[in-house]
């Protein structure tokens, strides 16, 4: 499905940071949970979202 540039940009209005995350923007969310330091933590929710669950 193909959605046009206005749309896109509306949507991203939206977005408390004004703009889609890149993977590379929640990439590190998911390394940390993934790492050692991160051994004792479940059931947690991060919403790395920008800010659209506040």
């Amino acid at each position: 499905m193909e959605v046009d540039q206005s749309t896109l940009e509306q949507r991203a209005a939206r977005v408390p940071l004004g703009w889609f995350g890149q993977p590379e923007d929640v990439a590190p969310a998911f390394v940390f949970f993934a790492c050692k330091d991160a051994n004792y933590i479940t059931g947690q929710v991060l919403a790395v979202d920008g800010g659209s669950t506040l």
